[in-house]
């Protein structure tokens, strides 16, 4: 097994996890199998418990894992399904100490970080590398191991030594290290400044690990007496020494360490030269161009507590932007806090109310992502009301599908106290209810969690054609609170319809309004298993919804490869939008652009 390390110094936020999947796209074309696996040195045992805002979104892998977004990242990247072990923290680490500690594994002996907890991380990472992910059998070629945060921090110090005494247990030939660092330019002067990447280089240097190669970012590529100076300073070969500079979307980024041959700077560490073959990257050379050169917008209302950072949303976005690339429209996204659509907010702040419903008007699709708590609840009520009454394309995820519940009961059934348990537990229409297997006194990992069978109930519902008119789906779920299913008869007599069903067909999964363009919700989260080419097939049905295309779209092939084929393949077609008015937007990383609000992106 071969193994490539990494870290980051001078700021987070560099983008060790794009670079750590970009490295396993270019090792992947290069005819090796990749596994990959993030450290986190928070005490969090997971990170289902934080808050999106500390951490941004919670991705969650099939069996049930609640992990960093960067583990989304490597799924999408290299199309590879991961295990929560494949996601490391502190918290992990010590509770597995103290667990063989009271087991009396260590009987007679005084338990400390080294050797204990150092041993333990390298067993760890030893152990996980050899768990096949891409549905082939036997190891992986090669894992990468991402560290996260940035040299210097102390919660990491454990993780450094581990590391350094694991190059040493592996051999040489077999550990090869990418810092990823800043080269910043100052405004004042218009130089690049190697003097951080100088330090962090150094403080890497001082706790026992030595980079082979350096990942630099940097708004422009790097001269070549920067490089030089870096090579001198931090003795690293200048042909090692990598722009990663910024790119109109990050399916470049393969592209760009392919062009600076990283992978032969790789292979040479690794002693992989001549056994490998040159990279094949022409689908993503196509995509990203693709992707450059999208003019024709569609515009989607984002409805969300965490609408101030859109790393709280990452895999939903991820998933916007494949269903639009493949059907070669420019994605434009406009977020808008769900409490600036409530009544308070129309008298607290009548700006901010006024243009949050502007956009939810001018929009050709909204979208009601999942969330906690009852804040901005009634706000995305509302969104689903107007999607719903005004005929416009809605996609409900979670949360988003119980709303959309709440407000049919409310709006048709005339149930006006109908709400979920989770914000009224004495409603006397509780609509949506807590589910019994959970837990009400644990919160971290105590949800339905993971991927879950849904069995389609009818065979010409909207979900199931975009499905390729499959019998039953395997999608991702976090959850705690279910539709109330004492409740269903009544919703179905109304005109709801509830297509996709649990094993026991107690447990609702997908809902749909049959009369209506395009309304969809789903229990489940469907953004988890997006990958770029692969679109998630109720993502790529709101984008063509929201273009007038639904139906060029569910009229193509069965089988969901081909869905998008129609639309996909450049071929001119009228254009018919919901809402028809464009204007100039903000352009975000990745191809996204967006209508801010007035909130931070």
């Amino acid at each position: 097994m071969k193994y490539v390390l990494v870290t980051g110094g001078v700021v987070s936020g560099l983008g060790k996890g794009v670079t750590a999947s970009s490295i396993g796209v270019l090792l992947k074309a290069c005819g090796l199998r990749v596994t990959c696996i993030k450290i986190d040195p928070y005490l969090n045992t997971d990170a289902g418990t934080m808050s999106p805002f500390e951490h941004g979104e919670v991705f969650v892998l099939d069996d049930g894992g609640e992990v960093d977004l960067d583990l989304g990242n490597y799924e999408r990247f290299m199309d590879i399904k991961l295990t929560r072990d494949n996601n490391i923290t502190t918290g992990k680490i010590y509770q597995s100490v103290i667990d063989k500690e009271r087991k009396g594994d260590y009987l007679g002996k005084t338990v400390q970080v080294v050797p204990h907890i150092t041993d333990e991380i390298q067993d760890w990472i030893e152990r996980v590398a050899m768990i096949p992910v891409d549905g082939k059998e036997g190891p992986a070629d090669v894992c990468v191991i991402e560290l996260g945060g940035t040299i210097g921090d102390i919660e990491s110090m454990p993780f450094i030594e581990a590391l350094g005494q694991f190059s040493y247990r592996v051999g040489p030939g077999n550990f090869c290290l990418i810092h990823v660092s800043l080269v910043p330019v100052l405004n004042v002067v218009g130089e690049q400044k190697t003097k951080p990447t100088q330090h962090s280089v150094r403080g890497l240097r001082g706790q026992g690990l030595t980079p082979h190669i350096l990942a630099c970012r940097s708004t422009v590529a790097l001269d070549d007496n920067v490089k030089g100076k870096l090579s001198q300073f931090c003795h690293v070969p200048e042909q090692n020494i990598i722009t990663l500079y910024d790119v109109p979307n990050i399916w470049h980024i393969p592209l760009l360490l392919r062009d600076q041959k990283a992978h032969e700077a790789i292979f040479k560490v690794l002693n992989l030269q001549g056994t490998t073959k040159e990279p094949l990257l022409k689908e993503w050379t196509s995509r990203a161009e693709i992707c450059d050169g999208l003019h024709e917008p569609v515009r989607i209302a984002m409805v969300g507590k965490y609408t101030g950072l859109s790393d709280a949303y990452l895999s939903i976005l991820k998933a916007l932007l494949h269903a639009s690339v493949d059907l070669r429209k420019k994605l434009v996204i406009d977020w808008i806090p769900a409490c600036d659509l409530e009544d308070a907010t129309e008298k607290e702040n009548p700006d901010a109310y006024k243009a949050a419903w502007k956009l939810l008007k001018g929009a050709d699709g909204i979208l009601v992502p999942g969330g906690f708590g009852n804040r901005g609840v009634q706000g995305k009520i509302l969104a689903a009301k107007y999607a719903r009454e005004h005929r416009i394309p809605y996609l409900g995820i979670c949360l988003g599908m119980q709303v959309a519940v709440i407000e049919f009961a409310r709006s048709v059934l005339n149930l006006r106290d109908s709400t979920s348990t989770e914000f009224d537990p004495n409603t006397k229409n509780p609509c949506v209810i807590f589910m019994p297997e959970g837990s009400k006194t644990h919160m971290g990992g105590t949800m339905r969690l993971g991927s879950r069978r849904t069995y389609f109930q009818v065979k010409d519902c909207k979900s199931a054609k975009l499905y390729g008119n499959r019998t039953f789906i395997d999608e991702r779920h976090r959850h705690r609170y279910e539709v109330n299913p004492d409740m269903i008869a009544r919703l179905e007599n109304a005109g709801l319809s509830f297509t996709g069903k649990d094993e026991t067909s107690q447990r609702m999964e997908i809902v749909e309004l049959p009369n209506h363009p395009y309304f969809i919700g789903v229990q489940f989260h469907p953004e988890y298993k997006s990958r770029p080419g692969k679109p998630s097939p109720l993502f790529l049905g709101l984008i063509a919804a929201a273009c007038g295309q639904l139906d060029t779209l569910i009229q193509g092939s069965g089988s969901q490869g081909n869905l998008s084929a129609k639309l996909g393949s450049g071929i001119a077609m009228e254009k018919v939008y919901q809402k028809g008015t464009t204007k100039p937007a903000k352009v975000l990383s990745d191809g996204l652009y967006s209508y801010c609000n007035g909130v931070q992106v």
